[in-house]
Order: structure tokens, then sequence, then C-alpha cells
């Protein structure tokens, strides 16, 4: 298969946040913010593989700001590493006031995702080819994220080595 770069996969949305969106503090519900996430990661994903795809895990969502009723929300999505019949995608999100002009970030997730067939049976991906400093970073340490998961899941068993490497 013919390698991708994270570029050809990048995937973005922008949301209007609207009073059904958010909870009784005027803010963005976490569950709705995840549910966009979910939609751009997986478009990246799909655009890399052009398969059907399927969310298998999300890692360490943090809300740091909130996203306050009338913003704008930017979510961008691109494909930072891929396996044998899955793909970790980088979403990050940016929330704007549009009053003010500020923005502000406000969360990032690494999704994965496997890419299934028609009967829904996992199938191969092809291979990333990252071009920036940042991108190569994130192929590199997605391995050692691809682990944790794996650990956590208990499909294999904890590594010291691994968490190390997380924490460097």
């Amino acid at each position: 298969m013919k390698p991708k770069k994270p570029k050809e996969t990048a995937a973005e949305m922008t949301e209007l946040v609207l009073p059904n969106d958010t909870n009784t503090l005027g803010n963005l519900m976490g569950g709705r913010l995840m549910h966009w996430m979910d939609i751009v990661s997986a478009i990246s994903a799909q655009m890399h593989c052009n398969r059907i795809v399927v969310t298998a895990a999300v890692d360490f969502v943090d809300f740091k700001h909130p996203i306050h009723l009338g913003e704008i929300v930017k979510l961008s999505a691109r494909v930072t590493r891929a396996f044998n019949t899955s793909m970790e995608v980088y979403v990050k999100v940016i929330g704007k006031n549009l009053r003010t002009g500020e923005e502000k970030f406000c969360n990032q997730a690494y999704f994965t995702f496997v890419a299934v067939d028609q009967d829904g049976l996992p199938i191969s991906v092809p291979p990333i080819e990252p071009e920036t400093e940042e991108e190569k970073a994130q192929y590199e340490d997605a391995l050692a994220r691809r682990n944790m998961r794996l650990m956590l899941a208990g499909k294999i068993k904890p590594d010291l080595k691994i968490l190390s490497d997380l924490l460097t």
C-alpha cells in the first residue's frame, strides 16, 4: 500500500455552541464535544484508509477551558500513525469568542480507529509518513501510547519501560 502524509488525512470542523449543546452553566457539555471530536477524527481516519472505520479507543480527554454558549468550536484532526489495521488520530480543539476574537486551546486527545471491510472485519491500512518535526515526534510517541492502551485493556503485560517512555 502507498504511504500517506499526515496532511493528506487532515480534517476540520467548525461548530457553533447552541443552547441545546450546553449545561446549566451555559458551557458546552463534554459529551457533545467528544461527539464532535469522534466525528472529525473518524473523517480523518477514513480519508487515510478509504474504508469504514470504527472507534476503538480514546486517550486522555482533558477539558482545559470551558467553551461558552455562542462561541465557535474549531476541531482539527490528522492521523499520527498507522499500524496493521488501526490508526491513531490526534484531535485538537480551539474555542473562539466571536465578540472579542479571542481563541483558546481547550482540548486535545488521541483517538484510535480500526478499518473494517463490508463484513465488519479488520482490514489493513496504509502506513503514514510524517514530514514535520511535530509529526515525527507524534509518530514516534504513538507506539508508547498504543502499548499503554493495550496494557490498560489487559491485552499485553504491564511493562515499566513503556510507562517510562510515556513519562519522558
